[in-house]
């Protein structure tokens, strides 16, 4: 399937709408302290999907990040990638040749490759996986998600991983439709409370690197609020500071801020990649709930993003359905009509040996 696997700068790497994917999210592990390799991979267009009439090559990439779990022992984790989506019956024996190509660039203390995948999930279009309302009700056990994947592999290496890195489940908005057809498609609710957010007074805007605290401040909030790991602020410094621009694949990164006589009430970390803008982290306070913040950031975020020509809006991580004791639920109820639900394939966690 494939005849070219091979390595190159990471400042080559395609620009893609995955974050996760860019120059620009290598870097940021990189101020981390977390290297990554890129890679070129080509292979037959017919190999790859099932109706393709041009007999032609593709050549697609991924970044791979090199993550240590001790002194003696790393994983080759795959975030997002790779991009390239074959069709489903090519998807587990084009990944194993990807990854036995992979195996001689990676540490020799590496135990395992680590794919995020953000394919559709096999069963996103079975309507047995989704209850009498629509909603998604999830994959399959385990061992049958681990069945499906192996097929047409050859040495059935692949595995579930536990438990996921990345969110299984998102929401695409589409941009190109008009404010009015946006708010239109929303619960009434929903609408409603956007409008009062602004009618109170609430407004949004672009936070400066000097102004950092203000974001972390809530957001050390919403982790002890929410029960959810702490990142050190240097982790969001990075985010902020890595080089973004001078790459195949560039980002921009805007920290905005919804707030009401200088007090805070909510914030965000919105990214733009190619035509895509990513909702990639947010925080809220618990005071002043009744001033809509939460509300105001994210049309405030979809106005900024439509204002630099994205098409699309993720909102990377929701909850797979409307069960108020998911900790995501909150996404959910403010989002869950907007756009087509994807349930993903990958965050299966899949990894090979």
């Amino acid at each position: 399937m494939l005849t070219e696997v091979y390595r190159k700068d990471i400042d080559e790497v395609f620009e893609s709408p995955i974050v996760q994917q860019t120059a620009f999210w290598s870097h940021v592990k990189q101020e981390l302290g977390v290297p990554s390799m890129a890679f070129n991979f080509k292979g037959r267009r017919e190999d790859f999907f099932d109706s393709a009439k041009d007999k032609g090559f593709i050549v697609s990439d991924l970044l791979v990040v090199n993550q240590r779990l001790d002194r003696n022992h790393s994983v080759a984790y795959v975030p997002y990638g790779p991009e390239l989506e074959p069709a489903e019956g090519s998807q587990g024996a084009f990944l194993e040749e990807l990854s036995e190509s992979l195996k001689s660039y990676l540490p020799a203390d590496c135990i395992a490759i680590r794919y995020d995948l953000f394919w559709q999930s096999y069963w996103a279009g079975d309507s047995d996986f989704y209850d009498r309302d629509g909603h998604w009700s999830g994959p399959p056990e385990k061992a049958i998600q681990e069945i499906r994947f192996n097929y047409g592999t050859e040495n059935w290496g692949f595995k579930k991983a536990f438990s996921n890195i990345l969110p299984s489940n998102t929401l695409f908005l589409n941009l190109k439709m008009t404010d009015q057809q946006i708010l239109a498609k929303m619960k009434s609710k929903t609408r409603y409370n956007i409008r009062l957010a602004f009618r109170k007074g609430v407004q949004v805007r672009e936070l400066d690197f000097d102004q950092l605290d203000i974001w972390y401040d809530l957001y050390r909030e919403t982790a002890m609020r929410n029960g959810i790991f702490l990142h050190d602020i240097e982790y969001f410094r990075a985010v902020l500071t890595a080089p973004s621009m001078h790459a195949h694949s560039p980002a921009k990164v805007k920290l905005l801020v919804a707030e009401i006589d200088n007090i805070p009430l909510s914030a965000m970390f919105l990214v733009i990649s190619g035509r895509r803008a990513t909702y990639l982290y947010g925080a809220s306070s618990s005071q002043m709930k009744s001033m809509m913040g939460s509300y105001a950031i994210q049309w405030g975020a979809i106005a900024k993003a439509k204002s630099m020509g994205c098409t699309e809006y993720d909102m990377f991580g929701i909850a797979p359905n409307p069960d108020p004791e998911h900790p995501m639920y909150g996404l959910y109820r403010l989002n869950g009509i907007w756009w087509g639900y994807l349930p993903h394939a990958g965050k299966l966690g899949l990894s090979l040996g």
